[in-house]
């Protein structure tokens, strides 16, 4: 499949996988897979992760020779992300992907790699969660819950602000304002030091409590702002870039062991493979998304990211959740990111 570089090449990919997804299967495919694993996610069709996904899934039945089919339910079809991750743990999903920081409220070290203004650039990212922070949190969630999860961890990107009120350039602007966070104690943490008011909402509901005005904003990555259409319900993205967030592909350790080791081993090497083209397509379609929204109606405003970092350090967030996550960890993490307290 030709890598996608612009919003419009994912449109056009996302419709030939729609079918794939719709259809559940794939051409040629003349019987039954000996083994079906159900893939949920909470994210739009046109999203990279479900293009690459489609792709993921029919490399994985056309090299097994129909042995595997991986019936792929993207968009929230299976429910929101607690529902989802209660149904990957009971083994009535075998395979999602889930915000390492949503997943901090089963497993808490994984919302490590979500610390505020952490990561500098992507080399940092990349370096960190394929080196040893991220195999200290693979470890962790083997070792804590009935999951497991793949080697490489897919990317949502940097994380921004909108809202409908006013443009966000430094603290000050967020005092008081009522935003939507995922579920997670670490962003309720990180927010009410910033002086707002978070309320903890799931992806699914996210864009009828921006259209009611349940909440006033959201903090999301570019490319997701644009795929589910927060745009019509916001009217200002102020670019935080306050933390940088990915998705494990977790998988129910029990359906997984049923497999031979030879299906177990080609499953683990093309969820990999898409996770990393997933990363290079959700990068360049963040890059190109500015001028997207703005045609949407979207005003942007850079924000000060220093200021954004001092009131997090003065107001004693790092050092609340070094002492949370343990010495071990945060030694790890700040072998990447610097000394953050």
């Amino acid at each position: 499949m030709k890598q996608p570089t612009s919003r419009r090449d994912f449109i056009r990919s996302a419709g030939a996988a729609s079918l794939a997804l719709a259809a559940g299967s794939w051409p040629g495919r003349a019987h039954a897979a000996e083994f079906t694993l159900k893939y949920a996610n909470n994210l739009a069709l046109t999203h990279p992760m479900n293009i690459r996904a489609a792709e993921m899934a029919k490399a994985i039945s056309e090299q097994s020779r129909g042995r595997v089919e991986i019936q792929i339910y993207p968009n929230n079809q299976l429910g929101g992300d607690t529902d989802m991750l209660a149904q990957v743990r009971s083994g009535a999903i075998d395979m999602f992907t889930l915000s390492s920081l949503t997943l901090g409220t089963l497993v808490p070290v994984t919302q490590i790699s979500g610390m505020g203004f952490a990561f500098k650039d992507y080399d940092t990212v990349w370096a960190a969660l394929d080196g040893e922070l991220g195999a200290h949190m693979r470890q962790e969630v083997q070792a804590k819950s009935t999951l497991f999860a793949f080697e490489k961890i897919w990317d949502n990107g940097y994380r921004q602000i909108t809202n409908s009120a006013k443009p966000i350039a430094s603290p000050d602007d967020l005092k008081g304002m009522k935003l939507r966070v995922p579920p997670s104690p670490l962003w309720t943490s990180m927010f009410k030091a910033l002086g707002v008011s978070p309320t903890s909402i799931n992806f699914a509901e996210v864009y009828s409590a921006l259209q009611t005005g349940i909440v006033q904003g959201q903090e999301n990555p570019l490319a997701i702002i644009y795929t589910s259409k927060l745009y019509e319900v916001q009217k200002y993205c102020s670019m935080t870039n306050h933390m940088w967030d990915g998705f494990w592909m977790l998988g129910n350790k029990k359906s997984f062991e049923k497999l031979p080791k030879e299906l177990q081993e080609l499953i683990r090497t093309n969820v990999n493979a898409a996770g990393v083209k997933q990363r290079e397509d959700v990068r360049k379609l963040n890059e190109s998304l500015a001028g997207e929204l703005k045609a949407k109606g979207i005003q942007l405003n850079e924000a000060d990211h220093q200021a954004f970092h001092a009131k997090l350090k003065q107001a004693g967030f790092y050092e609340e959740w070094r002492k949370k996550f343990g010495d071990q960890a945060w030694a790890i993490l700040e072998k990447y990111s610097g000394k953050l307290a």
